[in-house]
């Protein structure tokens, strides 16, 4: 009877420790788990923001380049007509010169050009065969008889 508890109470035991080991684990573990997401998430977070924030900057530094940009454009359009009032000799030049910067001001986007309507058939990349002749692909091109 005894060699008979021995086999019963020693497996039980087994049992008991690996239940009790398995909690301790699982008591651990799962707070290290998430503690490493939790950290992966936040330094995720942080550089998320600080793209963002890159972004802002950009965009805010193109803007003023370009408001820079606009009013450099409008003082040199300035001094070019205040340069042609002053330096042009009579008034029709003075007039042309003044009408061709207001031109370039105030010029109106070109019409897009179409294609010629003879054309129907688009260019090809490859020398034509006449019909019944091997093309430039055939093994027997250029080879003579």
């Amino acid at each position: 009877m005894e060699h008979s508890l021995l086999v019963w109470l020693l497996p039980t035991l087994a049992l008991v420790a690996g239940v009790a080991i398995g909690f301790l684990i699982a008591r651990l573990l799962p707070n290290a788990v998430p503690n490493s997401t939790q950290r992966q998430l936040d330094d995720i977070q942080e550089r998320f923001d600080s793209y963002q924030n890159e972004v802002v900057t950009h965009f805010n530094s193109t803007a003023s380049l370009v408001k820079k940009l606009t009013q450099s454009y409008q003082e040199v359009q300035d001094h070019l007509s205040e340069g042609a009032n002053r330096l042009a000799l009579d008034e029709q030049t003075r007039q042309r010169l003044l009408a061709a910067l207001q031109a370039d001001a105030t010029q109106t986007p070109r019409e897009r050009l179409t294609p010629p309507k003879g054309i129907q058939e688009p260019p090809r990349d490859y020398a034509p065969k006449a019909p019944n002749s091997p093309g430039m692909l055939d093994e027997h091109y250029g080879l003579k008889k």
